[in-house]
């Protein structure tokens, strides 16, 4: 362990000590802090006058929904449109790798920034507001095909489950994480809390966003899903388990599933865009699901 990993270590186990001592004495507080903890992003922001390379020659665009506003990046292209959704701790940048692959089929790229990540607005990150700001992008540019990156994916995963009847007919999920008890359950490990803390935090989603922990699960959304998917998911992923990327797969009739070996949580690998590129643009890719 080297000595940065060792105080992040030191810092953290603390952290779950004094939340712990708080769920006895002030239940509230504690939810709260390890809410916040559980929700807020330390790196990802991008400034206007900082932007990544990749990011500068694109035509942007700013949202703004209720006291929110996020951002959206266009590379031109044709009439198909396609929308990414990257991950946790990261922005739109995160595509650089994957838009030469994409801009080969000539469509028109639109990346947004996350909740509290890139240039869009907040400290707080949470997949239901990541899916308002998804649909507000789909309305607006109708893409018939959207890719999600882990978080982003599950994001992705959700907006489909909340409005099935858009523009979007097939979907690339990457990485991706299943269910929000499986993010919440690893959580708790890193900070060894208690047992109290579990349903405390069961509490606040169900007052913050009206759903119980267990019921946030993108294997129940996908079986209901009649558009096309495509699920990628690494064995060697260290940040999101390789069982939840079988999991989305596992209910969604139209979907195939690719197992990758070596590529970590990043996906990033000119095989598997290929794989991609042959699933939203060959003729007939759509039969060879399962």
């Amino acid at each position: 362990m080297g000595i940065k990993k060792g105080i992040r270590f030191i810092t953290l186990k603390s952290v779950g000590s004094y939340i712990n001592i708080l769920s006895y004495v002030r239940p509230q507080k504690a939810a709260e802090l390890s809410y916040s903890l559980f929700s807020q992003p330390r790196v990802g922001r991008l400034q206007r006058e900082d932007l990544p390379k990749i990011l500068k020659n694109t035509e942007t665009e700013t949202f703004h929904h209720n006291e929110h506003h996020f951002q959206t990046y266009i590379w031109k292209g044709n009439e198909t449109k396609i929308l990414l959704v990257h991950g946790w701790e990261s922005n739109a940048s995160r595509w650089k790798k994957t838009l030469p692959h994409l801009q080969k089929s000539g469509s028109t790229i639109i990346a947004i920034d996350a909740p509290a990540h890139g240039q869009s607005s907040g400290k707080e990150f949470n997949i239901p507001l990541y899916a308002e700001f998804i649909n507000k992008a789909v309305e607006k540019y109708q893409p018939t095909i959207i890719i999600g990156h882990s978080i982003g994916g599950a994001a992705c995963v959700y907006h489909q489950y909340l409005f099935p009847n858009t523009s979007i007919n097939k979907m690339v999920i990457l990485g991706a994480p299943s269910d929000l008890k499986t993010l919440i359950d690893n959580y708790i490990a890193m900070l060894s809390l208690n047992t109290r803390m579990f349903s405390l935090l069961e509490d606040k989603f169900i007052n913050r966003f009206n759903f119980k922990i267990g019921d946030f699960s993108g294997q129940k959304f996908a079986s209901q899903f009649n558009v096309f998917g495509f699920i990628a998911h690494d064995t060697s992923d260290k940040i999101v388990a390789f069982e939840e990327g079988k999991k989305i797969a596992s209910n969604w009739k139209n979907s195939q599933f690719v197992e990758t070996k070596g590529l970590g949580h990043g996906m990033h690998d000119d095989e598997l865009y290929e794989k991609v590129i042959e699933f939203l643009f060959s003729e007939g890719s759509e039969v060879l699901s399962h």
